[in-house]
């Protein structure tokens, strides 16, 4: 039987990956963490959150006094990032909550890492800011993985391309969570016809 997994919900907004883990099943919230007032209350409208941890500002989260969990995750800011912002990145304040996460990895060393962000994030500043951000996440131990994924590919109703990050710390789990290319092309019929049709049109040498 498989192992219920707690996790911790970090920038939680209004619980997207509360939902989506919710749905997959065999996970378990062991709190979480927001700062707008307004997305927590729906959070606390649409989720159980009695005796869960609670912080309000991730910087003021004491990594020591957080319930066990096995897996932390974070859409952390993107408007530092994003081409529809000013892309100031790790000056931004913002931008620099990728390293609060670090900062609560590096405490507690759950087993597995799940973040979002926009896909500005891997080419921002010329590759330098990913590079940062894989070089810390290296240097706590943990294998990574990345994909940029389309909501629209899952039958949502809108068309929202995210970078999802994986971090594992057991080697075992290496290319384990991303479909690969001949998989994304058999499972998601509309994925499939726009690669074929990127093809078809691109010139050929």
């Amino acid at each position: 039987m498989r192992k219920t997994i707690r996790f911790v919900d970090m920038f939680s907004g209004i619980g997207g990956f509360r939902e989506g883990l919710r749905r997959a099943g065999g996970f378990e919230c062991a709190g979480h963490c927001e700062q707008d007032e307004h997305a927590e209350r729906s959070y606390r409208a649409l989720f159980d959150t009695r005796g869960e941890w609670f912080c309000d500002d991730i910087r003021k989260a004491d990594a020591g006094s957080m319930p066990d969990f096995e897996l932390l995750c974070g859409g952390f800011p993107c408007q530092s990032f994003s081409i529809a912002g000013s892309r100031h990145g790790f000056a931004d304040p913002r931008g620099t909550l990728f390293f609060e996460l670090a900062r609560v990895a590096e405490a507690r060393k759950p087993q597995y890492l799940l973040f979002e962000n926009v896909p500005g994030l891997l080419n921002h500043d010329g590759g330098r800011t990913f590079a940062a951000i894989l070089d810390t996440l290296d240097g706590l131990g943990y294998g990574v993985e990345w994909q940029v994924l389309n909501s629209k590919d899952f039958d949502v109703p809108q068309a929202r391309r995210r970078v999802y990050i994986v971090g594992y710390l057991d080697a075992r789990c290496a290319e384990k969570y991303y479909l690969s290319e001949k998989q994304m092309m058999q499972l998601l019929p509309r994925y499939g016809t726009e690669r074929r049709a990127a093809e078809c049109t691109t010139p050929q040498a």
